[in-house]
């Protein structure tokens, strides 16, 4: 089935075509458009009709019928016509970050190169730098691109593959009918980027299971060794599945979730099977600790020291901080995500739409502050005893300033600083940029520390511990950015984090009233960190962070 990210990706690629081939500009420009439209829609085009599709704003008739021929066939004619003319290694090129189609179309036919393999080459033999609008700086911008696009091939983001395996799972249990089946490995311990699906099952095997499995992986190679059944594909991660016996099924479901360094750390050797992972911590006078924090580091001293009791969990979150409205670049207005908030169970809402250096994303200038706030204010009297809270993502400009006057900081409740533009930047430039942000008064929580983009865009490089300690000296909170292709803060930090008394934030960074339910993936991370309920900010209470808000500002 054709889903509503397909049909944006498939007119994304026909904006890319147009202009890699030097075609209709306005065209190109109106399909980029529309496929940033469908991406924020949050609604399910393969579910509605060409004629409930037409009435979507921004679609029309004509967008509309392209749309019904991609459900109906997977593309549309135009593309096809385009693509026969793009050799394939060419269309591979535009996924390649730092240059555009243009620049794509001019190396392919000044250059004759059709490959990133050809293009990695030519940058490492100096060639693209008298090519005009290129030079040293983009040649070595292009080299990190393409090594950064090779090392994460066959990579997922947890939330794309615990998907995929609970439907695999299902797929497995159908086919080979195991007598037990759990997920494991990195899945199992929630890490944030999985090169790897693996399954523990109870069964015997036999080769007739590579032909089930193969209706829905599609492997090119599979390998069944020492009791391991390993598949390779190019569409998919790797894929392997343990076989067990009844009596080993405990032992090796535990043995593959942790880090080897796990292992070692507890002196795990397999010298009798278990009925439970409990009865193995037990065997070793440690008590039990949960499967995402197997990771060998300080899980085993913390759990004997009683510090997993207070662990994070979902429901202890009682709202949600940092979202976006149609202010700037949301797609549901702050009533739409007020009441949705309401019936997650949530007590309070923090709108924190873009500054107004972000003109990109419709950011707010003054007069418009003025005016959300005057909104916000009605709201709160229409939606008592719910709290929506006027914050601001206010923009870190170059020099670590904040891109508001003091004036129109003061009117905010509280105030997320993040960087978003100049993120070229050595360590020592990046520290020092987030630490004059985080000395400033008004700073009351640091958004997404590194800017990472997980398997999409390196954060720039910071020195943690700096950061961690101003934040401390300045009572400021540092934020854990839930959306799946952030998680940032890395949950590595968290444990010093807590040991300098700063809070963590779990925050959606929600454009739509969907990605409130990102505050999921946050919370697994949190907790692979150690995060305990006393130091997850958004655990207060709404008079708790209210007052909280109150008594800062006061200072």
């Amino acid at each position: 089935m054709i889903s509503t990210d397909d049909i944006a990706d498939i007119f994304k690629l026909y904006s890319q075509l147009l202009d890699l081939h030097d075609l209709d500009s306005f065209k190109a420009k109106n399909y980029a458009n529309a496929s940033f439209r469908i991406d924020k829609l949050g609604l399910d085009l393969s579910a509605l009709s060409k004629d409930e599709i037409e009435k979507i704003e921004g679609i029309g008739k004509s967008l509309a019928s392209k749309i019904e021929e991609i459900k109906q066939t997977g593309s549309f004619k135009d593309l096809d016509e385009l693509a026969t003319k793009t050799p394939v290694g060419v269309a591979a090129m535009l996924k390649i970050k730092g240059i555009g189609p243009k620049k794509v179309g001019l190396i392919w036919r000044e250059l004759g190169i059709e490959s990133i393999g050809e293009l990695l080459y030519a940058c490492n033999e100096n060639r693209l730098v008298d090519v005009k609008g290129f030079g040293e700086k983009t040649q070595s911008a292009i080299i990190e691109s393409i090594q950064f696009l090779e090392q994460n091939q066959g990579k997922l983001h947890y939330a794309n593959a615990i998907v995929l395996a609970e439907a695999w799972k299902e797929k497995i249990n159908a086919s080979i009918q195991p007598n037990q089946i759990s997920i494991t490995g990195d899945i199992r311990r929630m890490t944030e980027i999985i090169e790897e699906i693996d399954f523990c099952i109870e069964a015997i095997y036999t080769p007739s299971h590579i032909d089930a499995i193969n209706q829905f992986y599609g492997s090119e190679t599979a390998i069944f060794e020492n009791n391991i059944l390993t598949l390779r594909s190019e569409q998919f991660p790797l894929l392997r599945i343990y076989y067990t016996s009844a009596a080993t099924y405990i032992n090796t479901l535990f043995e593959t979730t942790a880090n080897p360094l796990h292992l070692e750390k507890l002196g795990y050797i397999t010298t009798e099977n278990k009925q439970s992972e409990e009865a193995i911590y037990t065997k070793y006078q440690t008590p039990y600790i949960m499967p995402e924090l197997r990771e060998g580091l300080n899980e085993i001293e913390y759990a004997k020291a009683g510090k997993y009791s207070q662990l994070i969990t979902y429901p202890d979150l009682k709202g949600t901080l940092h979202n976006h409205s149609k202010w700037s670049d949301g797609m549901h207005s702050i009533e739409e995500m007020a009441l949705y908030c309401i019936e997650m169970g949530y007590e309070y809402l923090g709108m924190c739409d873009h500054s107004k250096t972000a003109v990109y994303a419709n950011g707010l200038k003054e007069d418009r502050v003025r005016a959300q706030h005057i909104e916000i204010n009605q709201l709160n009297q229409q939606l008592y005893p719910f709290k929506i809270f006027k914050g601001i993502e206010s923009d870190i400009l170059m020099d670590g300033s904040l891109d508001y006057s003091d004036e129109v900081l003061a009117t905010f409740d509280f105030v997320v600083a993040s960087i978003h533009q100049n993120l070229k930047m050595d360590e020592t430039k990046a520290t020092e940029r987030l630490i004059k942000a985080i000395e400033n008064k008004y700073t009351t929580i640091l958004g997404h520390p590194t800017g990472r983009l997980l398997l999409s865009r390196p954060g720039y490089p910071i020195d943690h511990s700096k950061v961690i300690d101003a934040c401390a000296a300045n009572g400021v909170v540092i934020e854990l950015n839930a959306h799946p292709y952030r998680l940032d803060i890395d949950w590595r930090w968290i444990d010093y984090a807590m040991s300098k008394g700063v809070p963590i934030s779990i925050n959606p960074d929600a454009h739509k009233k969907e990605g409130f339910l990102d505050m999921y993936f946050g919370v697994c991370a949190a907790r692979k960190g150690g995060l305990t309920k006393d130091f997850t900010f958004n655990t207060l209470s709404r008079a708790q962070i209210e007052t909280y808000f109150e008594n800062r500002k006061r200072k």
